[in-house]
């Protein structure tokens, strides 16, 4: 049985590999140029939500704090349901797409996505809204790796692809950067609430386009690997769970070392799961491409330095006492820099390879974490906030999308959905870890005026993502950079 087209985003159909005895595919026809852009732009701004919304609530913590009464470490858990669940889900998220179509469960996910952003903006209880949040992840673990994966089989790989993963990658750096301006915006003007209400007629815009134009994809026989699922979202839930509570009671105390260890067991137990299962849903063989490992362990190890914005924006507010749309214009520059530096890689990977774009944006960004964490209570904005975000947005736009084509180039098309979770799931679990690394690495700092804490905390959390990209230097340089010398790897 023949795949089902790819569009290569010119109006020409390009067909993929065979595809599974089983696979039934959907019909679809060619696109032309002017739905081959819809599509782009459906994905985007769907995918676009999920990404705002991991950014929109961090302007809005000092009001959450404030009106509900939260911990210092139950703040971090508004994030952390969010995102631990979101990751920890996306592969089972992407293997429903597999089985049910990418298109069908894209839909599905817009409508969970919507709805669980409605009960977030109405939550009147701490756990209501740690809970509400927690399922808007599941909404969002099976629509982002749905999204990817419908890019990836509607554009051919090659300059077109690039193209569109050039966008699809702006929309990440420009959804994480525009959210603490939106998230300012609104909760200045008239709630944090507001940015949440926000999604639902945007989500129901999505699906009427969605409906009408996007292409259904091959549907492959086969089942869910449970087992597989719940130890990685067990054992990832277990080892973020001990990292948070260590900052309360503790790094000795059973109750951290007891889910520190039960998460380390769980994941051990989840690789041998993954080599025995007939269908696993992250499949080994995906890690026989040095350069494609690479580019997991170097965006989980980014994205965990990126979080650090979370105590940047705290910074603004607490220290310059400036209002949450102070604080969110604070970060328009470098999210403006970031689009702008985003959508000029694919001409840059033309004059450039790969690996020499994504060292460049890694080493500045690198340079840029340093110069941010060097706050304290007597820090200028412009000099000492401004400029370094600045550098950072300018080369954040240069990583993301290398790192999501290193992630997805060359996979054969059964495990296109696969490489789009893992994708995801390693940008989420890497995000969720590191905030509560820098969470409890923030909670060890102490001076007696409680300016002069957040201060000296910001600036420890940031001195952490500045080591997170420099582990995230040396994994582009040792597994990238020296598998793109053996092109034999990339076809793995």
């Amino acid at each position: 049985m023949r795949a089902a087209p790819k569009y290569d985003g010119t109006g020409d159909v390009a067909m993929a590999e065979s595809t599974p005895p089983m696979a039934v595919r959907a019909p679809a026809a060619p696109a032309a140029p002017a739905r081959a852009t819809l599509i782009l732009a459906i994905i985007c701004v769907s995918y676009f939500m999920v990404i705002l919304d991991n950014s929109i609530v961090f302007t809005g913590l000092p009001q959450i704090r404030s009106a509900m009464g939260f911990s210092e470490t139950g703040l971090s858990w508004i994030t952390n349901a969010y995102v631990l669940v979101f990751g920890g889900l996306l592969l089972l998220g992407a293997r429903a797409g597999d089985l049910f179509g990418h298109r069908r469960v894209f839909l599905f996910s817009l409508v969970v996505f919507s709805l669980t952003s409605l009960l977030v903006g109405a939550a009147q209880t701490q756990w209501w809204l740690i809970g509400a949040r927690a399922l808007q992840g599941v909404g969002a673990a099976v629509l982002a790796p749905s999204a990817l994966s419908l890019l990836t089989r509607s554009f051919a790989e090659g300059w077109v692809r690039n193209r569109a993963m050039a966008a699809y990658s702006a929309v990440a750096g420009l959804g994480a950067a525009l959210g603490l301006v939106v998230g300012g915006l609104v909760a200045d003007l008239i709630s944090w609430r507001a940015g949440f209400f926000l999604n639902v007629p945007v989500g129901i815009a999505m699906v009427a386009l969605a409906v009408r134009f996007l292409p259904e994809t091959e549907r492959q026989g086969g089942r869910f690997d449970v087992a597989g699922a719940l130890l990685a979202t067990a054992g990832s839930t277990a080892l973020v769970f001990g990292i948070v509570d260590a900052t309360d009671i503790g790094w000795t105390a059973p109750a951290t070392l007891i889910p520190l260890v039960a998460g380390l067991v769980m994941l051990v137990l989840f690789v041998a799961v993954e080599r025995r299962a007939a269908q696993p849903i992250v499949p080994l063989r995906l890690f026989a491409s040095r350069e494609r490992s690479g580019a997991y362990v170097t965006r989980m190890l980014y994205m965990g330095a990126m979080i650090g914005f979370f105590f940047t924006a705290q910074f603004v507010q607490s220290v310059y006492h400036w209002t949450p749309l102070q604080a969110g214009l604070a970060f328009l520059p470098m999210t403006l820099v970031n689009f702008a530096f985003a959508v000029q890689v694919p001409r840059l990977l033309e004059r450039a390879s790969r690996p020499q774009v994504l060292t460049t944006g890694l080493a500045l960004t690198m340079v840029g974490m340093v110069w941010l964490s060097r706050l304290d209570l007597h820090t200028p904005y412009l000099t000492g906030v401004g400029l370094p975000m600045v550098l950072i947005g300018a080369d954040q736009g240069l990583v993301l999308a290398p790192l999501t084509s290193g992630g997805v180039d060359g996979v054969a098309p059964a495990d296109a959905g696969a490489a789009s979770g893992l994708v995801n799931t390693v940008h989420q679990i890497g995000s969720a870890l590191s905030l509560s690394i820098l969470t409890a690495v923030a909670a060890s700092v102490s001076t007696d005026h409680e300016a002069a804490d957040i201060a000296a905390r910001s600036g420890a959390a940031l001195t952490g993502s500045a080591v997170l990209l420099v582990l995230a230097l040396a994994a582009t340089l040792t597994l990238i950079v020296p598998a793109r010398t053996r092109p034999h790897e990339r076809s793995l």
